[in-house]
């Protein structure tokens, strides 16, 4: 069970970090200033992490060289998909029952979301 929480967990945290900042940004341009749907703006933003975050997480947390990229990069995109899948359901189920500011709620979503694309990127991506 230490694998799962070492400086690995570390590492794909502060990759998320990374991810969030550039999530945040372009979700808030995408919103804001170009007047995107909230939704479609949320995925753009989160896509946007989504190859920020593979980068990172296949070079630096999980110090892949495995030379199937291209399948590496599809199974990351699944689970990055499935991630999508609940971050927006999660997303619309609390704007639907919470009277609480959408960026707020977005914080709250992307830390449940985290959870589910730690396990299984360390169980089926780059494993």
């Amino acid at each position: 069970m230490s694998t799962f929480f070492g400086v690995r967990f570390l590492k794909y945290g502060l990759s998320g970090i990374a991810g969030m900042i550039i999530d945040f940004s372009v979700t808030w341009i995408c919103k804001e200033k170009l007047l995107v749907n909230k939704y479609l703006a949320n995925s753009l933003g989160f896509s946007m992490a989504v190859i920020n975050n593979f980068l990172l997480n296949r070079y630096w947390t999980f110090e892949n060289t495995d030379h199937l990229f291209a399948w590496q990069l599809t199974k990351f995109v699944l689970v990055s998909i499935m991630g999508l899948v609940i971050n927006n359901l999660l997303l619309y189920l609390l704007l639907k029952n919470a009277n609480r500011n959408f960026y707020f709620l977005k914080t709250i979503v992307i830390a449940l979301v985290f959870c589910w694309n730690y396990f299984a990127n360390f169980l089926f991506t780059f494993n």
